[in-house]
């Protein structure tokens, strides 16, 4: 049973892994790995709420691998995996069946799957603070040096991550006394700590372990010590950030609703967790208490990004998982039915999701006027997840000039000009070709012609005026919320790509 869930989990997560093209953030995250590349160092902006962790990794990936996309997802497929290997590790702590429940929902969960499978962040955060609280609640239960270590490393992991570690702590810190003193009222097992078997040196080596790789990453290896400095002031801008939403902003219950549209599972967690104090054993009613004060802490920040449930809802698969130990053993055939109607409709919205709607962006907009019925089939068609997902119509440029390029590296010199603002994920994309240049707002290239363009709609028709060539053209749109814009491929080099047509544009000269 182990390796069948982690080999399931692992499979949702690698197959088909280039379906979808590169995410907004995922090209800012490949473009910041290139100026590592050309500074030596990853050089920390508080301003950017992330921690150097996740790029010295994908440095090292695209190093081992080549620069492409395959290389700049695979940390993180592996990084999710390794979360749901965490999770059945857990029964360590934890009655076994509830921990394989638990991570069988983690390895078919929509969320975790599609968000494992984007170079961002916050799988990072997952795993880390799922080794966080694994190492203290095996220190309240053992005590051992290893455990010890879990926990140094989770905490080490969080603040090299993300700044929102500071919610998980804070959460962890409130909820680990509130457990406790359930266990006073009610009894539990293993409430009370046990006599630890770590010293002071091995909590010093821990220790300066932890604060030596914050101090060896943040500060760019040596090379940027006010990195250092700075990963205390991100916290004054991230708070200002998180207080006003900067065009994220949705309402506290904007958690709920992905639960009830995505992860069926971590809402029976959320319902289990008002009947926590039926647990017999005190590391479920811990998670139980850090679930819901989890849930509530991230929904009262405005800004909000679907990416960051996977964060926030692991602990609630452990509670799904105790759904087995909560009924009464006559109940065993009923809870066991209800727990895989849950976990089908979990993997038949993750092979919709991840497979088949990966770019799909449709929104719910619930309207009062319509009837409750439309409005639901609305909710449960949207695909809130696909959230400022970059459009498969950047494939076409992309495909037939990474076709040229691989055949001959000669095309890797053509010239090409951007002239739209908020590009991304083409200058990741299109790193490998240093005759590209990005233009926004009011700047131009002082030659218009090029081997391939790409206009934003305002500038159609002040470029059209200028350019002598000919040329193929298609409409673009490279994400959500983006005017489409307009392509323009040289037809003297795209020829072969349109067979049988004529260019659609001729400038006032001849190519």
């Amino acid at each position: 049973m182990f390796w069948a869930i982690l080999g399931l989990a692992a499979s949702l997560r690698f197959a088909f892994l280039g379906i979808k093209p590169p995410h907004f953030d995922e090209g800012i995250n490949g473009w910041f790995v290139d100026q590592m590349v050309k500074d030596g160092f990853y050089r920390y902006d508080p301003t950017n709420y992330h921690g150097p962790l996740h790029f010295y990794i994908l440095f090292l990936s695209q190093s081992l691998f080549g620069r492409n996309l395959y290389a700049l997802r695979l940390p993180v497929v592996l990084a999710s995996i390794a979360s749901v290997w965490l999770a059945l590790e857990y029964d360590r702590l934890i009655p076994r069946a509830v921990a394989r429940l638990a991570a069988l929902a983690m390895a078919v969960s929509p969320g975790l799957i599609f968000y494992g499978r984007y170079s961002i962040h916050e799988v990072w955060l997952l795993l880390f603070s799922m080794m966080f609280i694994f190492g203290l609640l095996g220190l309240w239960r053992e005590g051992t040096v290893s455990y010890l270590w879990f926990t140094g490393i989770g905490m080490t992991g969080m603040i090299l991550t993300k700044e929102t570690y500071i919610i998980h702590v804070g959460c962890t810190l409130i909820a680990l006394p509130m457990a406790y003193i359930s266990t006073r009222l009610i009894p539990a097992e293993n409430a009370q700590p046990v006599l630890q078997k770590w010293n002071a040196i091995d909590l010093t080596v821990v220790c300066l372990t932890g604060i030596g790789a914050i101090v060896f990453l943040y500060s760019g290896t040596f090379f940027h010590w006010n990195g250092v400095k700075d990963l205390f002031r991100t916290f004054h801008a991230w708070f200002e950030t998180g207080s006003s939403g900067h065009g994220h902003e949705k309402p506290w219950y904007y958690w709920l609703e992905l639960v009830a549209r995505y992860e069926w599972p971590v809402c029976a967690g959320l319902i289990l967790c008002a009947f926590s104090f039926l647990f017999e054993t005190f590391a479920l009613r811990f998670l139980a208490i850090l679930g819901v004060g989890t849930f509530a802490a991230y929904s009262i920040i405005h800004y909000k990004t679907p990416w960051c449930i996977i964060s926030i809802i692991w602990p609630l698969f452990f509670i799904f998982g105790a759904f087995l130990v909560v009924l009464p053993r006559n109940r065993f055939v009923v809870s066991t039915i209800v727990a895989s109607i849950l976990l089908l409709v979990s993997l038949g919205y993750a092979i919709s999701l991840n497979y088949f709607r990966c770019t799909s962006f449709i929104e719910a907009n619930w309207d009062s006027n319509r009837s409750f019925t439309t409005n639901l089939a609305g909710f449960f068609r949207a695909e809130p997840y696909v959230y400022v997902q970059t459009y498969n119509d950047i494939y076409k440029l992309t495909t037939p000039l990474l076709d040229l390029a691989h055949r001959d590296p000669r095309f890797y010199h053509l010239v090409g000009h951007i002239l739209r603002p908020s590009p991304y994920p083409l200058p990741w994309i299109l790193g490998d070709f240093p005759r590209v240049g990005y233009y926004e707002h009011d700047s131009n290239p002082p030659d218009l012609d090029g081997d391939f363009l790409l206009v934003e709609e305002s500038k159609i028709p002040e470029v059209e005026k200028k350019l002598r060539a000919s040329y193929y053209t298609e409409p673009l749109t490279v994400r959500p919320y983006q005017d489409t814009s307009k392509l323009y491929l040289r037809a003297s080099v795209f020829r072969q790509y349109f067979p049988g047509r004529l260019p659609d544009f001729t400038g006032g000269g001849k190519d």
